[in-house]
């Protein structure tokens, strides 16, 4: 009732501390405007950050998929050169095999013609 009385009245006091009170109010909000401007700000900044990051992503993954892709045509490509060393190495020692055989019959040759002419029966 007394602040309704010095209301009417034109209390200096009570019109100063109503203002005070609306100059805190006014600053309060005008700091939350600037806190939520700068947070505003910050999740801008978030989310183009994120974008790069989603950018750098699908590069990496496109690279991992050639290099996956590379990495299964040289196994094919090590596997046929696998078979063909084994192949080779096969064919090798039959070569050799067949070699040996034609000097030995080679020399089994030269031995019995030279016995036919030295020692004639």
């Amino acid at each position: 009732m007394q602040a309704k009385q010095d209301l009417l009245k034109g209390n200096p006091q009570v019109r100063k501390r109503n203002q005070a009170n609306k100059e805190t109010l006014a600053k309060t909000a005008n700091d939350i405007s600037e806190s939520l401007v700068s947070l505003n700000r910050t999740m801008a900044e978030q989310v183009k950050q994120s974008e790069n990051n989603i950018t750098t992503l699908d590069h990496s993954s496109n690279t991992l998929k050639e290099t996956q892709r590379e990495f299964d045509s040289m196994g094919g490509h090590i596997q046929n050169s696998q078979r063909l060393l084994t192949k080779y190495g096969r064919r090798n020692l039959t070569d050799n095999v067949l070699i040996l055989l034609a000097l030995i019959f080679f020399f089994a040759t030269a031995l019995y013609i030279v016995k036919k002419r030295l020692w004639p029966s």
